[in-house]
């Protein structure tokens, strides 16, 4: 059985071995798979009608708005909207067409780089495959799985997330596998590591917290690449396990 500090001390020196391509790599992957996850809100009480219930009460009057400004200000927002609705789907489809493609072609670098030095081109592979369809799909379905799961309350998201943990690291070898297979292997070989594998990410916590008060340059520079390595090892683990084991061929 793995243990952290072997994972963590292997996947600090594979990430060392091949500093700035690991930090460029790990840094495209992040900033295009994570342009689906915003998300903005807008209050629709305006600040007129705050001013108006703070005054009420001590002879002060709000001063009255023409019905004309009325309906520029209201045509306004409505263009506002409009055009944070377009860009927030923008960045939807942004995420699932290029980012989680880019999130596989990330792990293709990760786990070419242990036995070779691998560049940054490499995170390209799944676009070039002749699978990106089935890429596109089978990490949607994922990224879906998850978040029904985590409707049930925020502990079956999280138990489904360490299922499927291997799913990109799977795809990043077998871009053509069929969606089904690869989640019934990741299930496989994470069955009994969930529980460890979230601690091992817990075992991050302290770095995490030190890159907020370096405003993330310590995330991009250190802590980001740094897990990513260290996670690429749990899979390298669990592959020649599941070899062993008779499950994979």
């Amino acid at each position: 059985m793995w243990t952290r500090e072997q994972l963590k001390m292997n996947g600090k020196q594979l990430f060392y071995r091949n500093y700035w391509n690991y930090v460029a790599v790990t840094l495209l992957a992040g900033l295009f798979a994570g342009a689906g996850g915003g998300s903005a809100s807008y209050s629709g009480r305006s600040s007129f009608a705050e001013m108006n219930d703070a005054t009420s009460g001590y002879g002060y009057r709000a001063p009255s708005i023409s019905p004309e400004a009325g309906m520029a200000f209201a045509g306004i927002m409505g263009v506002m909207v409009v055009v944070m609705l377009i860009v927030a789907i923008a960045l939807l489809f942004l995420g699932i067409f290029v980012g989680n493609v880019l999130l596989v072609g990330g792990n293709v670098f990760y786990i070419k780089n242990r036995t070779e030095r691998a560049g940054i081109k490499t995170m390209l592979e799944p676009f070039r495959s002749g699978h990106y369809g089935n890429v596109v799909l089978t990490m949607f379905l994922m990224e879906l799985y998850i978040f029904l799961w985590s409707l049930l309350f925020i502990i079956p998201g999280i138990i489904k997330t360490y299922e499927y943990l291997m799913v990109p690291y799977i795809l990043a070898e077998n871009p053509g596998m069929d969606r089904k297979e690869a989640f019934a292997i990741s299930r496989r070989m994470m069955e009994g590591q969930k529980w460890d594998a979230f601690v091992l990410a817990l075992s991050f916590l302290g770095w995490g917290i030190l890159s907020i008060f370096t405003c993330g340059i310590l995330g991009i520079f250190f802590l980001n690449p740094y897990t990513k390595a260290t996670f690429t090892e749990l899979y390298a683990y669990n592959k020649v396990k599941a070899y062993n084991e008779g499950y994979i061929r």
